[in-house]
């Protein structure tokens, strides 16, 4: 593997995804079907159709369902909108409300709708859809969200007005973008339909509207005339789910898909080199980890910090970000993007296998361990290989487990995994809100808390002074580091292919956001 042989720390087995991506990539081009260096296949003009590296799930196209990850974002900023959501020029941008506004004492957060806004089947955005949007939200922290807030008022059908408990300075950052609570789905609709009956045919207010879902195959939708922000000029959009990685390349290769999501290692370099198509590589707020799950479990060797350190120390990041991501990736050593507010930048982890295993001797396995499961999200199970890896040549010895990313997040939220867990989150939000949702007691994919924590946690949510709630938020920070709560891997710069017919991707549009997004800047060229 060429990528490999420039960083021979990195091994990848013979059974690995990017070695049989290889032969499968020989194959097609004995076949004819790709030629290095070859153009794309001219395409008529048509849908653009993206090539999807997951398999989408119904529970994507609801808001109310949003898991504390930012895949689900990547359907509803075409299908749904918000009240205010990340948009190019604001992190709280007003859209479907028309203005935003917060009372003095902080108690409460009032919203005026946009006049004239409607939903996919004609009927208008109202009031009464925003408190049932709110009500109805049982995603990743709603728990955590409603417990603050004390009523809902609806003066009118264009106003809203949230009544906290008490004050809280992220309200508007986890009502936008951190939860899905503040996407909004037509009531009537939603109560004629069932849940069930929302989810085969969903009704929202974004710029695209629901056509046909086929499950493992392809999404399509269609532009809505009526979105208040502006007509999309790109009239289909079409999701083929192609999980494959070489195959993506491939039909992006043939003309078949405008843009493949995530190609990666040798596979990137090959579509460098291919004329008429663009490597477009977007770092994103999506730091990815080693979660230890039996990190409380006295009898576990996962509560030996001396092992967890071990870890850390075992991982070649460096040579995993030139193998898969071409360096594009950051090793910051956080599970907190870089560029969140009251982010803490903890030291340099280094790579020292030598290190790794003077801590394994110290705890007692001089020989190394069976570590156990390595669970991850299949569409990273080159990252989780590369990791393993890693691990194997200090003595830890893991098993791989890849899983379909959406029973991956239904399960690893339910606390179903044990020893090592493969994470990674590039959902909006601030230090804070990563703390509530992977460090503190009752976060969604929190498995075991630390009582020191929790408490910084409980105070930094009634701090005022801003200053003094960074000092707390990067203790909170610093404490983790210490304790290897989590050995981080990298943040992730995610590299996607684009083709000839592509005038704006919106890749990077929005800043940390992986997906193309807002959908209604998306061009083929030659749109008016």
């Amino acid at each position: 593997m060429r990528s490999s042989l420039r960083h021979p720390r990195v091994r990848v087995s013979s059974t690995t995804h990017m070695r049989a991506t290889r032969r499968e990539l020989l194959g097609l081009t004995a076949l004819g079907v790709l030629a290095a260096g070859a153009a794309p296949a001219r395409a008529t003009r048509g849908p653009l159709v993206y090539a999807a590296h997951i398999s989408l799930a119904p529970t994507w196209f609801d808001p109310a369902e949003t898991p504390g990850i930012v895949t689900p974002f990547m359907l509803l900023y075409a299908l749904h909108d918000g009240l205010v959501k990340p948009m190019p020029d604001n992190p709280a941008e007003p859209c479907l409300a028309e203005s935003y506004s917060a009372s003095a004492d902080g108690l409460s957060h009032s919203f005026t709708l946009r006049a004239g806004v409607k939903f996919h089947n004609g009927e208008p955005v109202t009031a009464e859809d925003v408190k049932f949007s709110f009500e109805r939200y049982r995603g990743n922290a709603a728990g955590f969200i409603k417990d603050k807030v004390a009523r809902v008022e609806t003066p009118d059908p264009q106003r809203i007005v949230f009544h906290l408990h008490r004050p809280w300075p992220d309200f508007l950052l986890y009502y936008s973008s951190v939860t899905g609570a503040g996407w909004i789905v037509p009531k009537k609709y939603v109560e004629r339909v069932g849940e069930e009956g929302f989810k085969k045919e969903p009704i929202g207010a974004g710029p695209y509207k629901f056509v046909s879902f086929t499950p493992g195959v392809e999404l399509v939708m269609e532009a809505f005339d009526g979105y208040w922000r502006k007509v999309p000029t790109v009239k289909r959009l079409v999701w083929k789910v192609i999980p494959d990685e070489a195959t993506r390349l491939a039909a992006l290769k043939r003309g078949e898909v405008d843009i493949a999501y995530s190609i990666r290692g040798e596979l990137a370099e090959e579509l460098q080199r291919t004329r008429g198509l663009t490597l477009k590589p977007v770092l994103i707020n999506s730091p990815f980890w080693i979660y230890f799950a039996d990190q409380w479990d006295p009898k576990s060797p996962w509560s030996d910090e001396r092992v967890r350190k071990a870890v850390t120390l075992a991982l070649d990041r460096e040579g995993i970000n030139q193998a898969l991501t071409l360096g594009h990736s950051l090793l910051t050593g956080s599970i907190v993007p870089k560029d969140y507010e009251f982010y803490w930048q903890p030291p340099k982890i280094p790579y020292d296998p030598a290190g790794a295993r003077r801590l394994l001797a110290e705890a007692g396995f001089r020989g190394g361990f069976d570590g156990g499961e390595y669970f991850c999200d299949a569409s990273y199970a080159n990252l989780g290989e590369a990791a393993v890896n890693s691990l194997t040549e200090a003595g830890i010895r893991l098993k791989l487990r890849p899983m379909e990313r959406a029973a991956f997040t239904k399960e690893y939220g339910e606390k179903k995994y044990r020893n090592l867990i493969q994470g990674g989150s590039g959902a909006f939000g601030n230090a804070a809100t990563r703390m509530e949702t992977f460090v503190v007691k009752g976060g969604a994919y929190v498995y075991g808390s630390y009582p020191d924590i929790d408490e910084l946690f409980v105070q930094q949510a009634a701090e005022t002074d801003r200053a003094k709630r960074e000092a707390i938020l990067h203790r909170m920070q610093q404490l983790v580091h210490e304790r290897t709560v989590y050995a981080p891997l990298w943040q992730l710069a995610f590299l996607n292919g684009q083709g000839s017919r592509v005038e704006e991707s919106a890749f990077g549009l929005i800043p940390g956001h992986p997906y193309s997004a807002p959908y209604e800047d998306v061009r083929l060229k030659g749109d008016a």
